[in-house]
């Protein structure tokens, strides 16, 4: 109950402070991730974005620093160093990190927006967690303000409570909640933040907050806002802010359910009609149920029409379970599951133009939740070898361990109880999916001899390099050869890994 205390406490800080324009104001960006939004490059979340247009309306100068950016500061001095393998804790630097020094000697107020809630693998960056914060912000002197999902608890890796850290170590914690009426000002004006990012972005646009299900027990999302929608026109506003500051991709992202979204067949539309020259639009998580429902059609139609290929509908199955489905209060059942990722296939799988169909299906898995057993796993399989037998295709299934909160339903009901019961067989079953479902899967989606085209070369491990095409979810291709990085080309696959393709040059 005191977790839940401290929730309704933080709700309370929705009350911003006013600045004087003398103040120096310096943005860290520690990288988000939520059940709804992602702001791990490559993707800019809105939390920087909207403070800084916030900022904006006060003082004439915000600087804008990663985590990358400190961490090279402090642990090499601010030198590069050429190694075989990507750090990719110092890859995502902004065009400020020669001058952090001065930038840092010369701040009043550091504002750090860290959290993670939905805790995930990622190629080329690392976001920051409190404690390892704390440590690289612990010398430098200045007012130290915390804001970002870390309020209601942070946590890099699944399986475990969130993590743990004194609050009071920070000068302020801060809820820079705003409401959709200034948000519309500030998302303009917070466009020009990307000016201080050298390489490309996507971004991501929020189209709404809350929920519109029942509400997973495990979720944070319903902790954080009641439902409500943005205006059409100053998402497209946005939009074109950020288009008009050299953007040219997008993820309408940052929502629970794209489908619940009022008149998103229009808003795809007219994103179209007014916006020239988009490289990527993508949206991300959709309840099954949605797109089932007397307007599903349409809107996956519009989807297909307006997106661009490579892009995925994030089911939150979490389980196939009706044990877990039900303890859990999860959206929806396995037969609407099955028959949502069906009618996406129908509608969708047809190829596009970069060698990926055009709207597939994404399912996401969760080990830990309540009433989790030995049969949950087969019901997992069962529902996921009919997928494969049935000839659909899913771009791919997400299988995390749950991460516990405060303020959740999990968090009160049983915690991580089902974490430790079953914590010795989650290898075992991850890998069954792996083995069983994922390669035979991506065989069948992109089969030796497909070429893949617009592959940005991210990383290197050694002699090999690794790319993705810029979207939702893009399908890594390893490439036995040490590329320039974040360039171009076109792959033809080679060969099949359990979750990525081998690739040569064309």
């Amino acid at each position: 109950m005191r977790a839940l205390a401290f929730i309704k406490f933080l709700h309370n800080l929705f009350n911003t402070p006013s600045y004087s324009g003398t103040m120096a104001i310096t943005i860290l960006d520690c990288y988000t991730d939520e059940p709804a939004g992602l702001g791990v490059p490559p993707y800019l979340g809105t939390y920087p974005r909207y403070l800084y247009g916030y900022l904006k309306e006060e003082h004439e100068t915000i600087n804008y620093l990663t985590i990358d950016d400190l961490r090279l500061h402090i642990f090499y001095q601010g030198k590069i160093k050429e190694k075989a393998q990507t750090d990719i804790k110092t890859y995502n630097l902004t065009k400020n990190y020669p001058h952090i020094s001065k930038i840092l000697s010369e701040t009043n107020e550091l504002i750090i927006i860290v959290g993670v809630h939905a805790p995930g693998k990622y190629l080329s960056a690392l976001p920051g967690i409190l404690h390892e914060v704390l440590r690289l912000v612990k010398d430098i002197k200045c007012k130290k303000v915390l804001t970002g999902p870390a309020l209601y608890g942070t946590s890099l890796e699944g399986g475990k409570f969130f993590e743990k850290a004194d609050l009071q170590k920070f000068d302020e914690v801060r809820n820079y909640n705003f409401p959709f009426a200034k948000v519309a000002g500030y998302a303009v004006s917070g466009a020009e933040l990307v000016k201080q990012i050298p390489d490309y972005r996507i971004i991501e646009l929020e189209t709404g907050r809350g929920c519109s299900s029942k509400g997973c027990n495990f979720c944070t999302e319903p902790l954080k806002s009641r439902l409500m929608f943005r205006r059409k026109e100053d998402i497209i506003l946005e939009m074109k802010a950020m288009h008009e500051n050299g953007v040219v991709d997008f993820r309408l992202g940052k929502q629970a359910c794209f489908y619940t979204y009022p008149g998103p067949d229009k808003l795809l539309e007219r994103i179209r009609e007014e916006i020239k020259d988009i490289r990527t639009l993508h949206i991300d998580n959709v309840i099954p149920s949605m797109v089932l429902s007397s307007r599903g059609d349409r809107i996956t139609e519009a989807i297909v029409k307006h997106c661009t290929p490579g892009n995925i509908a994030a089911f939150g199955v979490e389980s196939f379970d009706p044990a877990i489905i039900e303890a859990n209060n999860l959206a929806c059942d396995a037969e609407t599951s099955f028959e949502a990722i069906k009618r996406v296939n129908e509608l969708g799988r047809e190829m596009g133009k970069n060698g990926m169909p055009k709207y597939l299906p994404g399912i996401n898995i969760l080990f830990g939740l309540e009433a989790e057993s030995k049969q949950s796993q087969e019901e997992n399989m069962k529902w996921l070898k009919k997928i494969y037998d049935d000839g659909l295709l899913v771009r791919r299934i997400n299988i995390r361990q749950v991460a516990v909160f405060p303020g959740t339903k999990l968090y009160e009901r049983c915690g991580n109880k089902y974490l430790r019961k079953n914590k010795r067989y989650y290898w075992k079953w991850r890998n069954e999916i792996r083995q069983k479902i994922d390669f035979p899967m991506l065989r069948r989606l992109v089969p030796k001899g497909s070429i893949l085209k617009g592959i940005r070369t991210e990383v290197h491990d050694g002699n090999t390099t690794f790319g993705r095409q810029i979207g939702s979810y893009p399908l890594s291709v390893g490439i036995k050869k040490k590329l320039p990085l974040k360039k171009f080309y076109d792959i033809k696959v080679e060969d099949h890994m359990l979750r990525s393709v081998v690739g040569s040059i064309q």
